[in-house]
């Protein structure tokens, strides 16, 4: 598989680190799957360190509540039966 050829002068960087950024931002209104990608951008393209660290650590806070949630659907279903 080939990945796609992105010209050096092109917006996509810029324009996919601002939806990052804009997801980061909006995170109550976001899935975890998009935040997860989210991070992602702005860990391999972030522009400060700081920018790159906090979002490590909310990629960390998002994979840690995900057995929780699973938990609760989980006992959602057991008191419906």
């Amino acid at each position: 598989m080939t990945r796609p050829v992105v010209d050096q002068h092109s917006d996509w960087p810029a324009d996919h680190l601002a939806e990052a950024r804009a997801v980061v931002a909006n995170v109550a209104h976001h899935g975890d799957h998009l935040i997860r990608l989210a991070c992602d951008v702005l860990i391999a393209h972030g522009e400060t360190a700081t920018e790159r660290d906090e979002a490590r650590v909310l990629q960390l806070v998002i994979d840690a509540r995900r057995p929780v949630r699973r938990a609760q659907r989980e006992d959602q279903g057991r008191a419906g039966q």
